[in-house]
C-alpha cells in the first residue's frame, strides 16, 4: 500500500510510537496499512488495535505509552539536538537501498546529511581486536574506495570500523556510521571526536531513539542497517564469533555481495574471513577487486558517462521485466511478478540499475527502463 510522505504533524506520532517496546518494523507496517497513518494508530482504541492484528501485550504497551509519551516533546527533543528523523514515508530522503531490506527501521535518526552519493556505498567491517595487518588493509581499502567516489559505511567501533571511517575522511570521502544506541550518546567514548568528523563529512545514523544507551543486544540488530545501506559488505578481519560475520550474513540474506580479505592461516582474526571465502564470498586483495566485481571501476564523473551492462542474472531478469513496457513506468510489484525474484532482491537490484543509468526511479515505487 502506498502512503503520502509524512507531514511534520504525522512524524511526531512516528517518533512517539517508535519509543514503545515491542513495536518493531512488522507491527509498524501492520498499523500503517490498517489505519492509514501512525497518528490514527496512536489514537486507536484497544478494540481497534486488536482488529488490526495487534496482540494484547503490545496493545497494552501502546495504551500505557499514550499516557507517558508526548509526541510534541519528542519532536522538540530532536530539533534541539539537531537530529533529523526519517520515516518510511520520506521517499525522497530515506536511503533507497535500506528501504529494500526485510526489516527496514520505521524511523531512522540522522545527525549530519545523507546525499545522493551515499547510494553508492560500501560497508567495511571487522574485529575490534584488529592486528597491524588489519589496520593497514582497512585503511588502504577504505581510502581507495573513498577516492573512487564511494561512501564508506561502518559502525564506529574500535578497530577496523574506526580505521575505515578515518581513511574515508582523510581522502575527502563521505562516510556513514551506524550506531547501536541513541545519537545523544557516543560509544566508545574515545571516538567522540571521530563521530564529530563523520557527522560533518557524512552522517551518524541509528534506529534507536534519544536516551537509549549502548547495550550488547543492540549491536547485532544494527548490523543489518550497516549492510542494508551498502551495495556490498567487505570483512577485513573477523574471528569465528565476530559481529562482522553477522553483518556479512545480513548482506547475504538481502542478496548483496560479500567480500572478505584473506589473512595468515595462523591468525585467529582471519578465521572468519577464510570461512566466508569458503562459503562463496569474493576474495579481496585490493579495492579494484570490489570495483570490478560491482562494475563500478570508473571514477564518479566517468562512471556517469559510461555505458553500463547488467552484471549478473538478477540484473538481467529485472531489466527484462522493466523493458516489457519500454519507457513506461512500472510498479515494483509488477516487476517482482515478471522477474520471478524475491522482493528484496528486486528492490536492491533496481537501485543498482538506477546507479548504472539503466533504470530510473520515478517515485511511489515506480520505475522505468532507460535502455
Amino acid at each position: 500500500m502506498n502512503h503520502p510522505p509524512a507531514s511534520d504533524d504525522e512524524r511526531r506520532f512516528w517518533l512517539a510510537l517508535h519509543r514503545l517496546p515491542g513495536v518493531g518494523p512488522k507491527r509498524f507496517r501492520r498499523l500503517l496499512d490498517h489505519f492509514g497513518s501512525i497518528q490514527a494508530a496512536w489514537n486507536a482504541t484497544p478494540t481497534q488495535l486488536g482488529q488490526a492484528g495487534i496482540d494484547r501485550r503490545t496493545t497494552a504497551a501502546i495504551v500505557e505509552g499514550r499516557g507517558q509519551i508526548d509526541p510534541d516533546r519528542e519532536a522538540e527533543r530532536l530539533a534541539a539536538a539537531a537530529i533529523t528523523a526519517l520515516t518510511w514515508m520520506d521517499e525522497e530522503c530515506y536511503p533507497p537501498l535500506l528501504r529494500t531490506i526485510a526489516a527496514p527501521p520505521p524511523v531512522l535518526y540522522v545527525r549530519g546529511e545523507l546525499t545522493a552519493q551515499d547510494r553508492s556505498a560500501i560497508a567495511i567491517v571487522g574485529t575490534r581486536r584488529r592486528t597491524t595487518y588489519g589496520r593497514i588493509v582497512a585503511t588502504k581499502l577504505a581510502g581507495d574506495l573513498a577516492s573512487a567516489g564511494l561512501t564508506i559505511v561502518s559502525g564506529l567501533a574500535r578497530g577496523i570500523d574506526g580505521h575505515a571511517h578515518r581513511a574515508a575522511l582523510k581522502h575527502g570521502g563521505r562516510t556513514l556510521a551506524v550506531l547501536g544506541h541513541g545519537l545523544d550518546t557516543i560509544y566508545p567514548a574515545e571516538h567522540r571526536s571521530l563521530a564529530t568528523e563523520v557527522a560533518a563529512q557524512g552522517a551518524l545514523l541509528s534506529e534507536y531513539p534519544l536516551g537509549v544507551g549502548p547495550a550488547a543486544e543492540h549491536f547485532p540488530i544494527r548490523n543489518r542497517i550497516i549492510s542494508g545501506l551498502a551495495l556490498a559488505t567487505v570483512v577485513v578481519e573477523a574471528g569465528e564469533a565476530s559481529g562482522a560475520l553477522i553483518t556479512a550474513r545480513a548482506a547475504v540474506d538481502e542478496g548483496r555481495d560479500v567480500f572478505a580479505v584473506p589473512g595468515p592461516i595462523t591468525s585467529p582474526t582471519s578465521r572468519g574471513c577464510h570461512q566466508l571465502i569458503q562459503e562463496g564470498a569474493g576474495l579481496v586483495s585490493a579495492a579494484q577487486d570490489i570495483l570490478d566485481a560491482l562494475n563500478l571501476h570508473l571514477a564518479p564523473a566517468a562512471r556517469q558517462l559510461a555505458i553500463a551492462m547488467p552484471a549478473n542474472d538478477e540484473e538481467v531478469q529485472v531489466l527484462a521485466a522493466l523493458q516489457r513496457t519500454p519507457g513506461a513506468a512500472r510498479h515494483i510489484d509488477d516487476i517482482i511478478r515478471d522477474a520471478q525474484l524475491p522482493a528484496h532482491t528486486v528492490g536492491s537490484t533496481l537501485t543498482v540499475l538506477a546507479l548504472k543509468g539503466l533504470a530510473q526511479e520515478l517515485g511511489n515505487q515506480h520505475y522505468a527502463s532507460m535502455s
